[in-house]
């Protein structure tokens, strides 16, 4: 139905996000994405749709609806397109040509990182990727990230002159639905592309997933963190406890300079800046720098001896408690619902 678009009996979207499914259904990032997407638009005051692979399932659909997702285009693609980044990339940016959007959105994700180069190539655009805010209005868009570790911020401006393609950090996506958002019904289009698709110089032929223990804890989705609170001994329960959960290690700055974990595990302003979807703080009071490292953390729980440490005030839930004696029940309490296994 993409010749609805062509022939104008719809305005085509100015905005078009892709969102990819992971086995059909709609992830925390699709959500994120699509919230950006409305936010973004209400920015330029354009419109915008959805563009995902024909493996989406009707529940995954409707979930685009609580963002204001007018229309979904779902590209009917050859089996094995998610084995090759060549293929999706040329097929995405020969759907946004034939939609005639002006800005094709993605989340800087480990596969909208990898796609954006092949969609601004093929789709002859500019290319800004791991935005963190935005501003403008409908002839200008001002866009800003984070370089050199994020100690500056770049912003660079797009006259909408020329088509762009342009990555969101996942780390600034938000999946909750604004009050300016309204409850659409989608209205689903199918396109098929007219010509075979190449299958790419490249091609995935196996999918490893990350091992917690060794991810970068930039990347990890679950955090256990020990702060200076933890002798030695509490120290090796920690990563005892790490193993039993597959969660990552995380460190304060004290905790790395007493020698007991390396530079990559040490968290905070200093060290690595982390959005975990679960942050656990043992034996942490706090510090600035170390907030400032744990602050887009969606959810984060700690347990401290001292009630008055300022973690407490920024944590989701607080424990007074003595590790001493939570850690030894905590891994006992694990190992009985596991059997011992992580």
């Amino acid at each position: 139905m993409v010749a609805k678009y062509l022939q104008h009996e719809n305005p085509p979207p100015e905005i078009l996000v892709f969102v990819d499914l992971p086995d059909g259904e709609l992830d925390e990032t699709g959500k994120g994405i699509l919230s950006e997407a409305s936010r973004l638009a209400n920015t330029l005051g354009c419109s915008w749709a959805a563009l995902c692979f024909d493996a989406a399932t009707d529940q995954a659909i409707e979930g685009f609806s609580p963002y204001g997702t007018a229309r979904v285009t779902l590209i009917e693609a050859p089996d094995g397109i998610c084995d090759s980044l060549e293929a999706q990339g040329n097929l995405i940016a020969l759907a946004a040509s034939k939609l005639e959007a002006r800005l094709l959105l993605l989340p800087h994700n480990d596969l909208g990182g990898a796609l954006a180069p092949i969609l601004a190539s093929a789709w002859k655009s500019a290319l800004f990727t791991e935005a963190i805010a935005y501003s403008g209005d409908n002839d200008t868009l001002k866009l800003t990230r984070s370089i050199l570790g994020a100690q500056v911020a770049e912003s660079k401006i797009w006259n909408s002159r020329n088509p762009l393609v342009l990555t969101i950090n996942p780390r600034v996506l938000s999946a909750v639905v604004m009050p300016s958002m309204r409850h659409t019904k989608v209205q689903i289009e199918r396109w098929q592309p007219s010509v075979p698709t190449a299958a790419g110089l490249t091609r995935i032929i196996q999918r490893i997933p990350p091992d917690p223990q060794t991810v970068d804890v930039s990347e990890a989705e679950v955090i256990i963190s020990a702060g200076l609170g933890c002798n030695e001994k509490t120290f090796a329960q920690v990563e005892e406890l790490t193993r039993l959960l597959n969660a990552s290690l995380g460190v304060t700055r004290p905790v790395y300079d007493l020698g007991f974990a390396g530079f990559e595990r040490m968290v905070g302003q200093t060290g690595k800046t982390v959005a975990p979807r679960l942050y656990l703080a043992l034996g942490i009071s706090g510090s600035m720098h170390h907030l400032g490292g744990i602050k887009d953390s969606r959810q984060i729980v700690s347990v401290n001896i001292d009630p008055k440490v300022p973690i407490f005030p920024n944590s989701d839930e607080g424990f007074v408690a003595d590790l001493r004696d939570v850690l030894p029940l905590l891994i006992e309490r694990v190992k009985a619902a596991t059997g011992g296994a992580a």
